[in-house]
């Protein structure tokens, strides 16, 4: 029982410890700016034009900063959207990163694509499975049948986890490779917010280490309720 609750622990400090930092570091670059000129969507909007991609858009979301390849659109939530702020011009600029990755082919960007769209497919299919197994146990009155569709469904939900692991070298490389130059060659941040600007970009990278975290803490949740 304490191996359990120790186990249970250390699960919820490696799924929630990463999304503290993340929105630790965020936070503390959230103030408006006077030096700073546009917004994030102006800035977003400005560097993808000067680059050509004017069939890219630049929206407003309420569900995350991000790039989504099918629409070709860099959404931003509202406070990095319209607020003159050093995070809104970073978080911007890492979505714009990715969608520099997309107007080049970047494979492991169109890799990631893919698999997005399989593990929500395959995420949905393991939750109906691990909710079925009791009820398909006491209608076959084998617990083998249920035992057999837990490790079906656990090994679903694990690809969302592979998932979010195999994405981490595309998001660094948003960060990194794409944003971090365009920031630096464009003088768009100062010399002084350059260390801030960087600390930013990689918790703009790590988003998926914790989106991965909080998956396998759902699966760990699962073996617990259903006493697997």
């Amino acid at each position: 029982m304490t191996l359990a609750l120790i186990v249970l622990a250390l699960a919820f400090g490696l799924a929630f410890l990463p999304q503290l930092w993340i929105r630790g570091v965020i936070a503390r670059h959230s103030d408006e700016r006077a030096d700073i000129a546009g917004t994030g969507g102006e800035f977003a909007r400005h560097v993808l034009d000067g680059m050509g991609l004017h069939h890219v858009v630049v929206e407003e979301t309420q569900s995350g900063d991000h790039y989504d390849p099918d629409a070709k659109a860099v959404r931003l939530l509202p406070q990095h959207f319209g607020k003159r702020s050093l995070a809104a011009i970073v978080i911007a600029a890492h979505e714009v990163g990715h969608a520099m990755q997309d107007a080049t082919a970047y494979g492991p960007l169109i890799a990631r694509t893919r698999m997005a769209r399989q593990a929500q497919k395959v995420e949905k299919v393991g939750s109906v499975i691990m909710l079925a197994a009791p009820v398909m146990m006491i209608l076959s009155k084998s617990p083998h049948i249920m035992f057999m569709q837990l490790a079906i469904g656990v090994l679903i939900l694990g690809s969302t986890i592979f998932m979010h692991a195999v994405t981490l070298p595309v998001e660094f490389d948003a960060s990194f490779r794409r944003a971090l130059p365009l920031l630096k060659a464009g003088n768009y941040i100062s010399n002084r917010d350059m260390r801030s600007a960087r600390q930013l970009l990689r918790a703009a990278a790590f988003t998926y280490v914790a989106a991965a975290a909080v998956s396998l803490l759902d699966v760990m949740r699962w073996f617990r309720v259903l006493r697997f």
